[in-house]
């Protein structure tokens, strides 16, 4: 069992169908993550990309098929359950505790039991990442500039030592300089050996720092494979980076 879960294949969702109640949202959706990989996910808004997030965190049902984590089925496990699994979400729009401290909202990711002993000693390594976190430790998350919420809730998830972080969104509502400072982080993490999967509508950004890139529109993925071979395919270069027909 132990042989199993150290496959490289961290991540599959397999034949993957999710409903809002009657209404369906994503079908059929298969996907893989590998160790160490980061892998971007692609598409216009309303494509269904956090929806396919939120369902692998656990907070949404599926309807059919299934989410295989670190070689276990996950489909049907509670979201805390996959925390405890090392699996976690940086949400769309931060969702940060607004009136409680910067320091108070990073050790809320250390909540689950088997974490809280170690909370204070992971700050460090947060503080390390962030440096301007930990000049803000004291102050009001709703307080921060639109970036250093971002550094927060990107750093609340990393307290939970994910060996996969789903990120989604990470650089909406930023100005383009701080969009840049987010990816850098980004790429950062990975390379202290987190596996990421990301959800962007910044298809530049998201084809530059992954290894792979999948397309979804409409629920569906219409398009997948290498990032750098996605970066020249006419469809990604003329819906998502701007290029003319």
């Amino acid at each position: 069992m132990a042989e199993r879960q150290k496959s490289d294949q961290l991540l599959r969702v397999e034949k993957v169908d999710i409903a809002y109640g009657a209404i369906q949202v994503v079908w059929t959706l298969n996907l893989e993550v590998h160790r160490g990989q980061v892998v971007s996910l692609i598409g216009p808004n309303g494509a269904g990309k956090t929806t396919l997030l939120k369902a692998v965190a656990g907070l949404l049902p599926v309807r059919r098929g299934k989410i295989i984590f670190d070689g276990e089925d996950v489909s049907s496990e509670p979201a805390h359950e996959r925390v405890r699994h090392h699996l976690s979400l940086v949400p769309e729009g931060r969702q940060l505790w607004s009136r409680m401290t910067v320091e108070e909202n990073l050790l809320m990711g250390a909540f689950p039991t088997h974490l809280r002993s170690s909370a204070h000693s992971k700050l460090e390594r947060i503080y390390e990442l962030f440096p301007r976190l930990k000049e803000r430790r004291r102050q009001l998350a709703g307080t921060l500039s639109g970036g250093e919420q971002q550094m927060c809730a990107i750093g609340r998830s990393l307290m939970a030592e994910p060996v996969l972080l789903l990120l989604d969104e990470p650089s909406q509502g930023l100005a383009p300089i701080l969009v840049d400072q987010v990816f850098q982080f980004v790429q950062r993490i990975a390379k202290e050996g987190v596996t990421i999967l990301l959800a962007a509508q910044n298809a530049s950004y998201a084809l530059e720092i992954s290894q792979r890139t999948y397309v979804m529109e409409s629920g569906r993925i219409t398009l997948e494979g290498p990032s750098e071979e996605l970066r020249s395919s006419d469809h990604v270069r003329r819906a998502y980076l701007g290029a003319s027909a």
